[in-house]
């Protein structure tokens, strides 16, 4: 009997580990992230509006190449250690994309925000600290390595230590691809200013 109850434990943990570790479906994702589409929705969950409009010009990349937008972070999420001194890093793993710890939105003419995708990023040194030699992935696609290179005057990090991310652009085609850095339908053109500005227009 004992025998048999090892067994069955040991299938139940397996069968516990396999869920935990299964990838989600881009449907799934976008179910889970759709509540999203109100920026204040983001904004109650603890999400924190950059600065910033990011574009690939910005990062020293073709402005054909397009643009990431506005990131909104759950700085929890990210496990941020240290601000801007001179850059943001983190000790977080967080990798699960039913709680993206980025949103992405797209500033609109009307000063409003759409939501165009979501990420998932990981601080280099944490991410190896955890024991991993490959970079994280996500339906076996490695996510993109991001580092500055102090030989440009592009800061091709946009202030954050070397990181892994994976942006999926959800809400928003990209013929780049859905797991492309940069997308040439998101536009920066207006954005005039703080982040939570927009978000107030809501």
């Amino acid at each position: 009997m004992l025998g048999t109850r090892l067994a069955i434990t040991a299938i139940f943990a397996v069968a516990t580990m396999a869920c935990t570790t299964r990838e989600l479906s881009l449907d799934e994702i976008r179910s889970s992230s759709e509540r999203f589409r109100d920026v204040n929705v983001a904004l109650a969950e603890g999400y924190v509006a950059d600065t910033e409009c990011t574009t690939a010009a910005m990062m020293g990349r073709s402005h054909a190449i397009g643009a990431m937008g506005v990131h909104f972070a759950r700085e929890d999420l990210l496990g941020i250690s240290a601000p801007p001194n001179p850059r943001v890093n983190g000790t977080g793993t967080h990798t699960d994309f039913s709680r993206p710890a980025v949103l992405l939105y797209e500033p609109q003419s009307d000063g409003s925000l759409v939501l165009v995708g979501v990420e998932n990023l990981v601080f280099a040194d944490a991410w190896r600290a955890a024991g991993h030699d490959q970079p994280p992935s996500f339906h076996g696609v490695p996510y993109d390595l991001m580092s500055d290179d102090p030989l440009t005057s592009a800061d091709e990090a946009h202030l954050f230590a070397p990181h892994y991310d994976r942006h999926i652009w959800l809400y928003r085609d990209n013929p780049n691809g859905i797991f492309a850095s940069f997308n040439p339908k998101v536009s920066c053109a207006h954005f005039k200013g703080s982040s939570q500005e927009h978000a107030n227009h809501r």
